[in-house]
């Protein structure tokens, strides 16, 4: 069998389809929101909200159970969706009120979350093995009702991510001038969370909770070494995600590896060789005139990078 017919079969495998959509889905969307993230210097949120997104899959397990929903995980994902939404809203009043420092409250997700996923698994009559799939991804096992929520959440958090992207770029920027503009900062910090929250969601089959961070920040951060704008940096890191994704579940359809470990390698990986290669690009970029306004949110430096405009 020669390499095309190996990658017909591989196009022709139903359960290959729906893993190829979701790992498309979730390369667009999770470099969206990690691009504000990284902007707004909380590149770890993702991990503290996929910690909380843990005990959401096993409080999804403990109600379907007691509801006799067969199979017992049918509630798992939008469990999930649910505790990783008000555990976002949670951490973002927490980091506004300024009672509790931003790692302090990661910290506390961070501990909180698998603690209770481990304790509520056990209680609805599982074992922490029934969480691997969700920490580590099971895309293989993706089923259409998985994909259909997958693509539902996926839209939402492009039509929030890119179409608000200039009140979010701003908010994420500089949250003074911001609030001086008018603009709805807490609304806009809430939407922030709860898209980052959705995103979680939407990653976890993929790369699982443990790595979904990862797909969030690395892309972005390879997209900054060779980009100046904000705008551009969140398509090339788009453009990253979907290559990383599509790439590493094909290697994993012919190899016996993790998916989402084989992606975030590869990301990992791709990082280091674009930093390495830096200096180059670096050299043969055009210069750019000194910011004369570097207050103005329309003409910015993004954390990482150059001179940015949103």
């Amino acid at each position: 069998m020669n390499a095309l017919d190996e990658l017909v079969g591989m196009l022709s495998d139903p359960f290959m389809q729906r893993a190829l959509i979701a790992a498309v889905l979730v390369g667009v969307t999770a470099p969206v929101m990690g691009t504000y993230l990284v902007q707004r210097k909380l590149s770890l949120l993702g991990d503290g909200i996929g910690h909380v997104a843990l005990t959401g899959v096993a409080l999804g397990w403990l109600v379907g159970g007691a509801m006799g929903v067969v199979p017992n995980d049918a509630l798992a994902i939008p469990g999930a969706v649910v505790a990783a939404v008000i555990g976002s809203v949670i951490i973002e009043l927490v980091r506004e009120r300024g009672r509790t420092s931003g790692d302090v409250a990661l910290a506390l997700m961070f501990y909180g979350g698998i603690a209770g996923g481990v304790l509520l698994i056990g209680v609805a009559g599982g074992s922490s093995g029934n969480l691997m799939q969700y920490l580590f991804g099971s895309i293989s096992s993706v089923s259409p009702t998985d994909l259909w929520l997958t693509l539902f959440l996926g839209v939402l958090i492009l039509a929030v991510g890119m179409g608000l992207r200039a009140a979010l770029f701003a908010v994420s920027y500089d949250e003074e001038f911001s609030r001086a503009s008018g603009l709805p900062v807490r609304a806009l910090n809430i939407a922030i969370a709860v898209i980052a929250a959705l995103t979680v969601t939407v990653a976890m089959r993929v790369v699982g909770l443990l790595l979904v961070s990862a797909l969030m920040i690395v892309p972005v951060a390879i997209a900054q070494l060779v980009t100046i704008s904000f705008r551009r940096t969140m398509a090339l890191a788009m453009v990253i995600g979907v290559v990383v994704c599509v790439v590493g579940l094909s290697v994993t359809y012919w190899q016996t590896l993790s998916p989402g470990a084989t992606i975030v390698v590869l990301a990992i990986a791709l990082y280091a060789v674009v930093a390495i290669l830096r200096p180059v690009l670096v050299r043969r970029r055009p210069r750019t005139s000194h910011d004369p306004h570097p207050d103005i949110p329309d003409d910015v430096h993004v954390e990482g990078g150059e001179r940015c405009s949103a």
